[in-house]
């Protein structure tokens, strides 16, 4: 195949490997219109054999080491899925299994066990708002019309890009009011339960820390960055009885979700790497505490392939993430 051979011109073995990681955050059962960004499980299965088919998978401890010591295969990529959603083991593992590809998945640990993240408050609450003029003032909301899932998905995108960036108790208080307004009961089987992390280390899957509440750490005291991180990986620790490695920072982009102390505060609570969301991929010369990851959209499996080799274009050096 054309593209697998460029791939290995790009990212060949050794010392001059690019490291492809992407990321996903849900994989659902079934298509869903106010979700239509997250694959459901025939996408995601498609999406894994194209990436098997052009890459060698790995898990990402093992990536990590094998790109700090240049031996890393050509073509090598890894799986990664943020948050903890409870499809990641209800719908992604099987698939992952079935594939026999390894995956590391990112928990924030304080929405185990019936949590619900911001963000969802606010989708699920829309979801279940019925069709017709809404009248929200306090939240910056006039004589604003629902006539269908778009419109569900458009005011849900605006209330939840201003609520993200505030400090993590004013976000929750602010989301739970949003989910106030639900005429309906939100879900409480959203996010994974403790047993499901269990059930994902038992299948030979990676767990990694994602802190507890996923605060944006460029916004949060430094002190409770710091009990975020340590703490999140404590949980994770205690439950699953082995030592937790890795690390991705929540939101993820460098210098604005977070900067060089969180750096330095992961090095320090004992994780051996962690991922951004700077978007390329890692080489030899990366910062093992901020690589590149990436999410392809493309929704046919040719043009998911191409991106897939077109991102080995985009390398991170060791300063520029």
């Amino acid at each position: 195949m054309l593209l697998r051979v460029l791939a290995s011109q790009l990212s060949p073995a050794g010392s001059r490997a690019r490291l492809s990681i992407l990321i996903y955050h849900r994989v659902l059962a079934q298509p869903d219109a106010l979700l239509s960004a997250e694959p459901d499980a025939a996408a995601f299965r498609w999406q894994l054999q194209v990436l098997s088919s052009l890459f060698t998978v790995l898990p990402l401890s093992e990536a990590v080491e094998r790109l700090a010591k240049g031996t890393l295969p050509a073509r090598a990529a890894c799986i990664t899925f943020d948050d903890g959603y409870a499809d990641n083991a209800t719908v992604a593992l099987p698939i992952l299994k079935e594939l026999g590809l390894p995956a590391t998945f990112f928990i924030a640990t304080g929405y185990l066990d019936g949590g619900l993240m911001f963000n969802d408050r606010i989708l699920e609450t829309l979801r279940r708002v019925p069709e017709g003029a809404i009248e929200w003032p306090d939240l910056g909301l006039d004589h604003r019309l629902i006539g269908g899932d778009q419109d569900r998905k458009q005011i849900a995108a605006e209330l939840i890009q201003g609520l993200k960036h505030l400090e993590p108790s004013e976000r929750q208080a602010r989301a739970q009011a949003i989910a106030e307004r639900s005429p309906t009961p939100l879900p409480k089987d959203l996010m994974m339960t403790r047993e499901q992390v269990k059930h994902l280390a038992a299948a030979g899957m990676t767990i990694g820390g994602h802190t507890h509440a996923h605060p944006i750490l460029a916004r949060t005291p430094d002190a409770q960055a710091r009990a975020e991180i340590a703490g999140g990986r404590e949980t994770l620790e205690h439950l699953l009885g082995e030592p937790v490695h890795l690390f991705a920072y929540p939101n993820g982009k460098p210098e604005q979700d977070y900067d060089h102390r969180h750096v330095t505060m992961v090095r320090e609570a004992g994780f051996a790497a962690s991922v951004s969301t700077a978007w390329g991929v890692s080489t030899s010369s990366s910062d093992p505490y901020q690589l590149a990851r990436f999410t392809p959209w493309d929704q046919t499996p040719g043009r998911f392939a191409l991106r897939l080799v077109r991102n080995l274009l985009t390398s991170r050096g060791a300063h520029e993430v």
